[in-house]
């Protein structure tokens, strides 16, 4: 017996990242960035992601910040083996969620 396939697209693998806290690479406004998803939640219909940008381009970010990135737009979404840690920045009640938080890292 063979074991069914893993779901496979950009929310799944959104998903697995945020449980296993693993990093994602994926290309947004043609610039490669490697990501730590800490949630994904719904507004209008549409999926977002918040993240924290691990590198731009292969190299560090300016500074550290929690971002939203629509999740169409992060194209060849694939998740890596990097860990990362949870950042102080995320917060899961945040109003801006507005009760629409899909999944969220836990501390």
């Amino acid at each position: 017996m063979t074991e069914p396939a893993a779901p496979a697209g950009p929310a799944p693998t959104i998903f697995e990242a945020i449980v296993r806290k693993a990093c994602v690479t994926a290309t947004y406004n043609r610039t490669e960035v490697l990501l730590a998803p800490h949630a994904i939640w719904t507004r209008h219909g549409d999926m977002f992601v918040d993240a924290v940008t691990v590198r731009l381009n292969g190299q560090p970010p300016r500074e550290v910040k929690l971002g939203t990135f629509k999740l169409i737009g992060l194209n060849d979404i694939a998740r890596t083996e990097e860990p990362f840690e949870v950042s102080e920045l995320f917060n899961p009640l945040d109003d801006k969620y507005g009760g629409e938080v899909v999944f969220a890292v836990e501390r």
